[in-house]
């Protein structure tokens, strides 16, 4: 059974930053692409950020292009979300996201359970 575990998530002001971190245990790391989600209350799920399963490709949604870089080290099957110069409206609930073999878009087959960044004024 694949797991994903987030953590990293808390409080911090704007212009600060925050690492989530991804723990994967279960399955063939390498074999995923890899991919950070957000959702606000009353909003869709939205890719943030992915990395393709093999090689270098990554994929960032404009609101972060030039802030957030994703990174994965499958040494550790874990990957990483270093934010930058966050904003109130980067708050959101922030999920994990794997698909087999995917693409850096990453559609998800296996999910984790969230972890919350809040970014004050």
């Amino acid at each position: 059974q694949v797991q994903l575990v987030e953590s990293g998530g808390g409080l911090v002001q704007a212009g600060g930053s925050l690492r989530l971190s991804c723990a994967v245990s279960g399955g063939s790391f390498s074999n995923y692409a890899m991919g950070w989600f957000r959702q606000t209350p009353g909003k869709e799920r939205e890719i943030v950020a992915g990395i393709i399963w093999r090689g270098s490709s990554t994929y960032f949604a404009n609101s972060v292009k030039g802030r957030f870089t994703i990174s994965r080290d499958n040494a550790k099957n874990t990957v990483y979300l270093q934010m930058n110069s966050l904003m109130p409206e980067d708050t959101a609930v922030y999920y994990c996201a794997a698909e087999v073999r995917g693409t850096a878009i990453v559609r998800g087959d296996y999910w984790g359970q969230g972890t919350q960044v809040t970014v004050s004024s």
